[in-house]
């Protein structure tokens, strides 16, 4: 996921990996805080998800909270409209684990 997130903000430094690496944690959290369940895998240095909606989901929450971009709004609409999405499509609910 780092790695993605990265190449979403067209980052190739890795000055902001432990930031990044918070943001990743926080975005999965967030999306599973709100219903959306999915696995995922954690290491010391990065996370795992193989559901590719899941994954963009985080992404953008990432987006949406890294730094102060100046799309901030557009992007926490994107951001809060693929949660809810998630939320409502079938497999994602707590009876899909």
């Amino acid at each position: 996921m780092l790695e993605k997130c990265k190449l979403a903000l067209r980052i190739s430094t890795d000055v902001f990996d432990a930031e990044l690496l918070d943001l990743i944690a926080a975005g999965i959290a967030d999306v599973q805080h709100a219903g959306p369940q999915f696995e995922y895998t954690a290491t010391a240095n990065d996370y795992t998800i193989d559901d590719p909606l899941a994954s963009r989901a985080v992404i953008m929450y990432v987006r949406t909270y890294f730094g102060s971009p100046a799309d901030f709004d557009r992007l926490k609409a994107a951001y809060d409209e693929m949660k809810g999405q998630l939320r409502e499509s079938s497999g994602y609910g707590l009876e899909a684990l």
